[in-house]
């Protein structure tokens, strides 16, 4: 199953924009008290999905950023806060220069898509960070085999000779997350390194369709089709609910590792669909289709955060979360997500292209599911 994976940054020379001095816009904008202990992070990434959530709840708490990029991103989610930050640029790749000599209290390693990239930049700032955050993802768990999701699960480290090309793809990004994490302690120790392992990331600034199609989908109403059995369950977590957590995890030196996973309870897709619908006022009918082969015969294999229940991906929402919710995770209502997530959708910040795609492409169920519904009422006699 091919999933769309968000882009990452790293390349460049330094330039220094330095933060504001005495000047923090964000503090009174929410209720946020600012940090007792104020960090210097480094941020590596920074302007795309989740960076500019980390950075503007840093900068409430009163913390100083830095981020590490290319260069060539414009951020567009809150780009006002990129006045207040020190850019560095740089490529993750072969030019770390702008890292060296300079001191930080924590790291954040949003953009690790190579194992060698963790290792290098792990490697250069080791005597000069205190602690390093290395941002994995649930897929070291990968295949989602059996009931054990904890934290302590054994993760994938090799590729299978027998692979297909969809398995490959997975397996290789499961791997290159996991090495890295094993990167990262191995420069900074287990006392001193965080690792965290979000679930679907969804919210303001999502570099994939997954979740705003739900929120076309609903918004348009009609004959709908919920995958699956009604009591198979979900996951995924709110951009900001992550961010601010591992902000906090970092003014803790909370250090150890830990399932970003939400919500707060099992949600079942049905729960889901109809939390998504309760923001809308469209009639919908929502017709269940729990029969895993004709799903699959039909290319249904996943509109997350509902995963096809292959053996291989069974689990893939399963992931114990109660280490999280020990260290302060704390997860905003669905309602809440919907509401930012359209806001954000339809502001100047998504192109029109994009929202069209999900309406018009060929290859989007929105377009398929009419031809499915008729097949799955020819096969059932409804």
């Amino acid at each position: 199953m091919k999933k769309t994976r968000r882009e990452f940054l790293g390349t460049g020379l330094a330039l220094g924009l330095a933060p504001v001095a005495n000047a923090n816009p964000f503090k009174d904008l929410v209720d946020t008290e600012e940090s007792e202990e104020k960090l210097k992070i480094l941020i590596l990434g920074g302007t795309s999905f989740l960076g500019p959530h980390q950075i503007k709840y840093a900068l409430k708490r009163g913390h100083e950023v830095s981020i590490f990029t290319r260069g060539k991103t414009v951020p567009k989610i809150h780009p006002e806060a990129f006045s207040m930050v020190e850019q560095l640029v740089g490529d993750r790749e072969d030019n770390l220069e702008a890292l060296k000599d300079r001191k930080w209290d924590v790291v954040i390693d949003n953009s690790g898509r190579k194992t060698k990239w963790t290792e290098d930049t792990a490697k250069l700032l080791v005597d000069n960070v205190g602690y390093y955050m290395y941002t994995s993802s649930i897929s070291v768990y990968y295949p989602f085999t059996g009931d054990d999701f904890s934290e302590a699960r054994s993760l994938v480290t090799e590729i299978p000779d027998d692979v297909t090309e969809n398995e490959r793809f997975t397996y290789e990004y499961g791997v290159m997350k996991a090495t890295s994490e094993m990167a990262t302690i191995e420069a900074f120790g287990k006392e001193r390194s965080i690792i965290v392992r979000p679930t679907l990331i969804v919210g303001p600034g999502d570099r994939t369709d997954r979740f705003p199609y739900w929120l076309a989908r609903l918004e348009k109403g009609g004959d709908i089709i919920i995958p699956g059995s009604s009591d198979e369950v979900v996951q995924y977590i709110d951009v900001r609910d992550l961010a601010e957590w591992m902000i906090r995890l970092l003014e803790n030196k909370a250090a150890g590792t830990y399932n970003g996973s939400g919500p707060g309870f099992a949600m079942t897709t049905n729960a889901f669909v109809h939390g998504i619908h309760a923001s809308y006022t469209s009639p919908v009918n929502y017709i269940q289709i729990d029969d895993l082969t004709f799903l699959q015969e039909n290319n249904i294999i996943g509109i997350q955060p509902w995963v096809v229940q292959l053996p291989e991906y069974a689990g893939m929402s399963k992931s114990d979360n109660s280490k999280a919710i020990a260290t302060d995770l704390q997860f905003r209502p669905l309602s809440e997500t919907v509401r930012a997530t359209k806001a954000w959708w339809y502001s100047d910040a998504v192109p029109q292209e994009r929202r069209d795609n999900i309406l018009t492409n060929e290859r989007s169920l929105m377009i398929r599911e009419e031809e499915i519904l008729e097949k799955w009422r020819a096969r059932t006699g409804d």
